[in-house]
């Protein structure tokens, strides 16, 4: 039984090696930073497509709870590889400067930050100086609320005051007026007020790219042991992962159907409409459009590193060249893949 077994897979791998896939069937275990919903299409498309498997990879999606826990998990080895916010890894990196496995960034996904500040039209906040004085409330964990400091300084904003909570009542407090404002990911927390019966129109939405903090989002991360023992099958995921997102910024609609398989109880109409949020302000925004889908610019990532460092009062200075490898990236004309622009 164990010789049969052992012709099999010596067969399999020899199959694997005329055809030049990485290793046969490598399993990578991958995390992402939240829930099941819209955005989560990018990974689970090029599963259901057979892409991985394709490309000579077992790979299993699983969904997360907040980036800190993702790149955690990553370092621990639980994981292989995870989509975590770069500010997140940054973060890890800074205050963990004797781990043994921290991880690296290795394809930029969301090339800006979807953080941003949401208050109510009838809150009279309609730009970054109104906040001065206000009430903000926020998780402490949230992205948006840790990079605030920055947002702070290149708006001038002073004087506000936080209150913390669990994510899911973040809105809630909101809409009930117990605060002024909320730091979020703007996709996410625009259809959360929604769910609670605000429109759209009557919502502030101040994103913090557009208000002078450049950081980047969300980066496909991975493992410094996988990077230094097969970089190959890295390699094999993001040139996969590139096929997927293509095919999911080209229709979302179908993109979502993959989730749906996942997590059979979303609104198919509210995450189909939260994944094109997403791809519209982060995946093809027009700095993802200037930099390259999946790349990022080193002074901007050496600006950021610095910023995030000050921002969360870091225990050593964020080093950008031990945070991002960009070495296992496809080449420039695969990862020319998002949609045109909107006119």
């Amino acid at each position: 039984m164990h010789k049969r077994h052992f012709l099999k897979t010596t067969a399999a791998l020899a199959a694997a090696a005329a055809f030049g896939i990485a290793h046969a069937e490598t399993p990578i275990k991958f995390q992402l930073d939240w829930r099941f919903e819209g955005p989560a299409a990018l990974f689970l498309q090029p599963v259901a497509k057979g892409y991985f498997k394709a490309a000579g990879l077992d790979v299993t999606v699983d969904s997360g709870n907040g980036s800190g826990g993702t790149v955690t998990r990553v370092a621990s080895g639980t994981y292989d590889m995870g989509f975590a916010d770069m500010a997140a890894l940054m973060e890890f990196h800074a205050n963990n400067p004797d781990a043994p496995n921290k991880p690296v960034a290795v394809m930029m996904v969301y090339n800006n930050t979807p953080a941003a500040v949401l208050a109510l039209k009838k809150s009279g906040i309609s730009k970054p100086a109104d906040l001065s004085g206000k009430k903000l409330g926020a998780p402490v964990f949230d992205a948006g609320r840790k990079a605030f400091p920055i947002f702070q300084k290149a708006n001038g904003v002073s004087n506000v005051t936080w209150t913390s909570m669990d994510p899911p009542l973040r809105e809630t407090m909101l809409v009930r007026g117990d605060i002024d404002a909320i730091t979020g990911f703007s996709f996410t927390s625009l259809l959360n007020l929604e769910a609670r019966g605000v429109k759209a129109a009557d919502v502030v939405i101040l994103p913090y790219a557009d208000h002078g903090v450049k950081v980047y989002g969300n980066a496909i991360i991975a493992s410094p042991k996988l990077i230094k023992d097969n970089p190959a099958a890295i390699k094999a995921f993001l040139s996969a992962f590139t096929k997927g997102a293509r095919d999911v910024m080209a229709n979302p609609a179908a993109g979502i159907e993959t989730v749906k398989a996942r997590d059979g109880i979303i609104n198919v109409a509210l995450e189909t409409r939260r994944l094109q949020l997403a791809i519209d302000s982060v995946v093809a925004s027009p700095d993802a459009r200037k930099e390259g889908f999946g790349q990022v610019n080193a002074g901007r990532l050496s600006l950021m590193a610095s910023q995030v460092s000050d921002a969360y009062a870091t225990k050593t200075r964020i080093n950008p060249a031990a945070i991002w490898d960009g070495s296992m990236l496809p080449p420039a004309a695969e990862l020319n893949v998002l949609p045109p622009a909107k006119k």
